[in-house]
């Protein structure tokens, strides 16, 4: 199995968030993940993500258990295996749309993989319609395309998963649906799998699996 979850639980302030949480996904699959807000969705996000750690249960992904990762190796694990979308962009404000989208390569960058990822990165920002906007700063763009080169960020070293926190929440109808299509094109084109935490009803019925988070229980609907 690609990614598994084993009875994970997570408190805060004595009270159960997550109780015993058991979730199976396989590579390429689509998941949606709704609730009302406070139900624990993005905490449930960030310890698939390993940005966060449950207190009981595990996280296997590809086999391997995240908890039992070295600091060093679950910094790589996230660097290199998911790609985060997160309601709110985050582009470095000084920075231009190609350089907010090369940043997560820095750690990895050589010679003779620099060009290459230059590549990919015109690419894939071409792939999202924003090849005019390249060297404009976040200033300059719409909300929905500071997004999109979000979603070009997290995808720029070829995660094999997406974790998308309320991804369309921040952006008006069409560009949420604009964003929500990319998401799930580049899902089906690349066979990454996608985990979307979403409010949007809309968005989570062009998922593959859906599930409802109450009361720390995860429901599949």
């Amino acid at each position: 199995m690609f990614l598994e979850l084993k009875l994970i639980s997570k408190s805060y302030d004595k009270r159960d968030v997550l109780k015993n949480i058991s979730l199976q996904v396989a590579e390429g699959d689509s998941v949606a993940i709704t609730g009302a807000s406070g139900s624990g969705k993005t905490t449930l996000l960030n310890i698939i993500g390993g940005m966060d750690f449950a207190e009981t249960g595990s996280v296997i992904f590809n086999g391997s258990a995240l908890d039992k990762l070295s600091r060093n190796e679950m910094a790589a694990f996230r660097n290199t295996k998911i790609g985060f979308v997160f309601q709110m962009h985050y582009l470095l404000p000084q920075c231009t749309l190609l350089e907010n989208v090369l940043i997560p390569t820095i750690p990895l960058h050589n010679k003779s993989s620099k060009n290459a990822t230059l590549q990919r990165a015109l690419k894939l920002i071409e792939r999202v319609g924003l090849t005019n906007q390249i060297n404009q700063l976040p200033t300059e763009l719409s909300g929905g395309e500071c997004q999109r080169a979000a979603l070009v960020r997290a995808l720029i070293n070829n995660p094999k998963m997406i974790l998308a926190d309320e991804p369309t929440g921040s952006l008006d109808s069409d560009s949420a649906e604009v964003l929500g299509q990319l998401l799930l094109d580049l899902n089906k084109e690349n066979n990454t799998t996608l985990i979307v935490v979403t409010h949007s009803q809309n968005l989570a019925e062009k998922m593959n699996k859906k599930y409802y988070l109450k009361n720390g229980n995860l429901i599949k609907y």
